[in-house]
């Protein structure tokens, strides 16, 4: 088949995927699904303090065959490999519900979090709830709620007894990118052969 063909047909379907992306990718829409997302996340920490906890946040790495030029290099992330990072919002089913990339690797998640929608726009969460996140972010009140873990070395039972909860609860959003990398392996598993301007849509989408 020419490859101009095999071009065509990835853009167009690629194309008809993002028309319907809303439809599989969005935030709680009713009270009673925001409500669910609560509790599911008060489960997974096995303590109440976590019911106002509305999501879990993190980044991963999408392989792909880097830009020719000088900017080649800013796409190798820390790891040493080229790289997209794809900045994902799970729910305490592990269904994503909020996902923004195209950042090069090397940049680092707290500045692709400050450019995202999702902190610019103060989409989610509602007032009085919060989003959990690892170490690599900030502990944030606004415009982005995030709780994260306290840093180590820590002092006293509460602090450990704190980050053990907050842990079984985040974890959900690794779990979810497994289950993704998993489920498509010909995306995530090896270096993406298409533009990098276009990477956004095949990732995500």
């Amino acid at each position: 088949m020419p490859r101009s063909t095999v071009h065509r047909i990835v853009h167009r379907v690629t194309g008809e995927v993002v028309a319907i992306r809303q439809q599989v990718i969005h935030l709680p829409r009713t009270a009673e699904d925001l409500e669910a997302v609560l509790r599911g996340f008060a489960g997974l920490a096995r303590h109440r303090s976590f019911r106002k906890a509305a999501g879990a946040i993190d980044g991963c790495h999408v392989r792909i065959v880097p830009p020719s030029g000088p900017d080649g290099h800013c796409y190798r992330n820390r790891k040493l490999f080229p790289s997209i990072i794809l900045q994902a919002v799970c729910d305490h089913r592990g269904r994503f519900i909020d996902t923004y990339v195209g950042w090069p690797g090397s940049v680092h998640d707290c500045r692709v979090l400050r450019h995202s929608p999702l902190y610019r726009r103060t989409l989610y969460p509602p007032p009085g709830q919060y989003i959990l996140a690892d170490g690599g972010y900030p502990c944030l009140q606004h415009p982005l709620p995030l709780i994260t873990p306290y840093r180590q070395p820590l002092q006293g039972v509460g602090p450990q007894r704190f980050n053990s909860h907050h842990s079984r609860a985040r974890s959900i959003i690794e779990r979810a990118f497994g289950m993704m990398k998993t489920r498509f392996r010909s995306i995530f598993l090896k270096a993406l052969e298409v533009h990098h301007t276009f990477v956004p849509q095949v990732s995500i989408h």
